[in-house]
């Protein structure tokens, strides 16, 4: 089969680099937030968790607005400005002992935090183009995992080594991280379309994303498919301990080779994938039913309930069928909703999309917590369901979806192939 070679994006080493950078800080608190920002602030817990939860709710209520910002600015301009709101946050941490001094700070910080997965989304549609965003995708992916399991190691020697004042230290680490990474993401160049846009063009406003069918149908998949990537952090630990009874060592085994199996083989398999020539919204539904074998195994596992050894096995056996659904999923996923929206509204279009991974992660706790408790495999049942309909979905969105956001490779590249083309006409300049 003829293939395409992908174009480097100019600034993608300096681009990785700097994800994977940030990662190691948001690794360094995100796995202790209430004891590091307890500690940090010397506030008392609940007042903590009052503050974070207040201000996510907010930063998810801002996203909108960052959309709007990427259509009008840019995104590069945006993560640049993300990244320097996150260093002055978390460098002033440790001064912020009062609670309004916390509040505000912690605001700004969670505005820039909720925002950044949209504008780095649409950083990706301006610096690259066709299977150059795949593989961007995936490898931000593994930076990522990398990344934040590094960073937790980091953490808990500063800990060992300098007890709760480590904390302080670490907010400060985190403040350098996203200083450096913003430094070495200001190295990256957007592609320049050999057409220019027409002078005057107004960005397209939240309107044309609502009246887009076929990418608001996408976003609904991918609420369905989210709430999968939900269950490993919420689901897996409560099914553990109170339907298998197991130990919690189990939930560190599952954490630890999802992590490591991202980290280490996820470029790996989205490179596999790409060069298969495999439209996208296969691959994405491949990676869907991935997610609802594993959660069919979960079922089985509960209804049949073995050994401890033999829990341990299928349970980690389980996990990597997950894993690989995420590593298919994830960058042809990303890739699809960034190619199927609009240059012009790309901003909007992204946020919009992103609010179907918060909303899932936000809704998973209760969510899963009520079917937990009628039956131990019910929301395994509801999460297999939703995650084959989420395949169905997207197999059945290629035709009314752009061509050029179907097939990773460039359509002449497929019509050279003698292959047809799905996928309505590319949407027209707002």
């Amino acid at each position: 089969m003829a293939t395409v070679r992908e174009t480097r994006v100019a600034g993608e080493r300096s681009l990785l680099v700097g994800a994977g950078v940030s990662a190691i800080g948001i690794g360094m608190y995100i796995p202790f937030s209430l004891v590091f920002f307890h500690h940090v602030t010397g506030l008392s817990f609940p007042l903590v968790g009052m503050v974070m939860t207040a201000t996510g709710l907010a930063g998810l209520a801002f996203m909108p607005l960052a959309g709007s910002a990427v259509d009008r600015l840019g995104a590069k301009r945006v993560i640049l400005a993300l990244y320097a709101i996150r260093a002055l946050g978390f460098a002033l941490y440790p001064f912020a002992g009062s609670l309004p001094a916390f509040a505000a700070v912690a605001l700004v910080t969670a505005l820039a935090d909720r925002s950044f997965p949209v504008v780095q989304q649409s950083l990706i549609g301006e610096v690259a183009r066709g299977a150059a965003r795949d593989r961007l995708q995936a490898s931000l992916r593994a930076l990522q995992n990398a990344g934040m399991g590094a960073g937790a190691l980091i953490v808990s020697g500063v800990l060992a080594m300098w007890g709760t004042a480590g904390f302080t230290y670490t907010a400060w680490g985190n403040a350098l991280a996203f200083a450096l990474a913003g430094l070495l993401a200001g190295r990256v160049r957007p592609v320049r379309d050999a057409q220019p846009a027409p002078a005057g063009r107004q960005p397209a406003g939240y309107r044309t994303v609502l009246r887009d069918r076929p990418f608001l149908a996408l976003t609904a998949a991918n609420f369905l498919t989210a709430l999968g990537y939900a269950a490993l952090s919420v689901l897996f630990p409560l099914y553990i301990a109170t339907w298998l009874h197991g130990p919690d060592s189990l939930t560190g085994a599952a954490f630890t080779v999802n992590t490591v199996l991202c980290a280490g083989i996820g470029v790996l398999v989205a490179g596999r994938v790409r060069r298969s020539g495999a439209r996208r919204t296969r691959s994405a539904a491949l990676g869907a039913l991935l997610f609802a074998a594993a959660f069919v195994g979960q079922i089985a596992l509960g209804t049949l309930r073995p050994g401890q050894t033999a829990t341990l096995v299928a349970l980690l056996a389980i996990v990597v069928v997950y894993t690989l659904g995420e590593l298919v999923h994830s960058p042809s996923g990303g890739a699809l909703s960034v190619s199927a929206a609009p240059e012009a509204a790309r901003g909007r279009y992204l946020a919009a999309y992103q609010l179907s991974y918060s909303l899932a992660t936000a809704l998973a706790p209760s969510f899963f917590t009520v079917l937990l408790s009628v039956d131990g495999r019910l929301p395994w049942a509801v999460l297999a369901a939703a995650a084959a309909g989420a395949a169905l979905a997207l197999v059945r969105l290629e035709r009314r979806l752009p061509a050029e956001a179907v097939y990773a490779q460039p359509p002449t590249a497929v019509a050279a192939r003698g292959e047809r083309a799905p996928g309505r006409s590319p949407a027209p300049a707002v």
